[in-house]
C-alpha cells in the first residue's frame, strides 16, 4: 500500500472520529444526529441520478439496513449521553468486527490462530475501557448505561456491516447501493427529531445546522476515501488501517474534550486497535 493511500485512509479514520466527537460535544445530540443524517441524504440526492435505481431485491435489503442504521444513531446518541467519548467510541467500534468474526465462527467458519489472538486483544481492551479505577482506588464501571448503550451500538454496527456487505454485492454496483443508503437513511432520524423536538428546536441554531452539515461531509468523505482506497490497495490492510480511528478517538478524548481518561485508556484503545488490525490482516 502506497504512502499516499496510507495517509488518506488515516485521514478518513480521523474524520470518522471527529464527526463522532462533534455529536458527543453537542448539547442536544438528537438534533445534531438529525442534521448530520439529513444533510447526508440531501448531499446524496443529486448523486442518485447517476446510479442505477435499486431493484426489488436491493430494496428488501435497504429497508432493514435503514432501520438498523437508525437504531445505531439512536443508540450512539444515548451512549454519548451516559459515557465518555474515549470510552464509548472504542467500545462500539472495536466490538463490531469481533461480533462479525465470532458470528462467522458460529456458522462453521474457521479462524487462524492470529484471529483468535486478535479477538482476545479486543476483549481485553474493551474490559479495560469499561472498568476503570475511581480516585479512591476501587475499580467499577463508570456508568453501566453508557457501557450498555455502547455495546448495543457495536451490535448495530456489526448488523448493518453484514447487511451493507450483502447489499453492495446485490446492487448493480457498490456505489449505487451506497448512494441509495445515504439518501434513505437520513429521513427516519430527522422525522424522529422533528417529532421529539419540534421545528423550533430543530432549526433553532444556525451553528448546530452548519456543524451537522460539516459532520455529514466528514462522514461521506471518510466513506468515499475508504471505498477509493479499496480499489487501489488490498482490502485487508485498508480495513485494518481504518480502525485506527479508535486511537484518534482516545487522543481527542484526552486532548480536546478533556475527559481525563489518562494513559490507561489510551493504552486500552491502542490494544483494541491492534486487535482489530490483526483481525483484518
Amino acid at each position: 500500500m502506497s504512502a499516499s493511500v496510507t495517509f488518506l485512509v488515516l485521514f478518513a479514520a480521523l474524520l470518522h472520529a471527529c464527526w463522532n466527537a462533534m455529536v458527543k460535544s453537542t448539547g442536544d445530540r438528537l438534533v445534531m444526529m438529525a442534521w448530520i443524517a439529513g444533510a447526508t441524504s440531501v448531499i446524496a440526492l443529486p448523486l442518485a441520478f447517476f446510479v442505477d435505481p435499486p431493484s426489488w431485491e436491493v430494496l428488501q435489503i435497504l429497508g432493514p439496513a435503514v432501520c438498523i442504521h437508525t437504531a445505531y444513531m439512536l443508540l450512539l446518541r444515548r451512549a454519548y449521553e451516559h459515557g465518555d467519548f474515549g470510552q464509548v467510541y472504542p467500545l462500539a467500534r472495536g466490538l463490531a468486527p469481533a461480533i462479525v468474526t465470532m458470528a462467522g465462527l458460529a456458522m462453521g467458519e474457521t479462524l487462524a490462530p492470529h484471529a483468535m489472538l486478535a479477538i482476545g486483544l479486543i476483549i481485553a481492551g474493551i474490559v479495560s475501557l469499561a472498568w476503570r479505577r475511581r480516585p479512591d482506588g476501587d475499580a467499577e464501571p463508570r456508568d453501566l448505561r453508557g457501557i450498555t448503550y455502547a455495546l448495543g451500538t457495536g451490535l448495530a454496527i456489526a448488523s448493518y456491516s453484514v447487511l451493507d456487505g450483502v447489499g453492495g454485492r446485490t446492487a448493480a454496483t457498490p456505489q449505487a447501493y451506497t448512494v441509495w443508503l445515504f439518501l434513505l437513511h437520513g429521513f427516519p432520524i430527522a422525522l424522529i427529531a422533528l417529532y421529539r423536538r419540534g421545528p423550533a428546536k430543530l432549526f433553532a441554531s444556525r451553528n448546530v445546522a452548519l456543524a451537522g452539515i460539516g459532520g455529514a461531509a466528514m462522514s461521506m468523505l471518510a466513506y468515499g476515501i475508504v471505498i477509493w482506497a479499496m480499489k487501489s490497495a488490498p482490502l485487508g490492510p485498508v480495513s485494518a488501517l481504518r480502525e485506527t480511528s479508535v486511537v484518534f478517538a482516545a487522543l481527542i478524548s484526552g486532548l480536546v474534550l478533556k475527559e481525563g481518561l489518562g494513559p490507561r485508556a489510551l493504552i486500552a484503545a491502542c490494544v483494541v486497535a491492534a486487535g482489530v488490525v490483526l483481525l483484518r490482516v
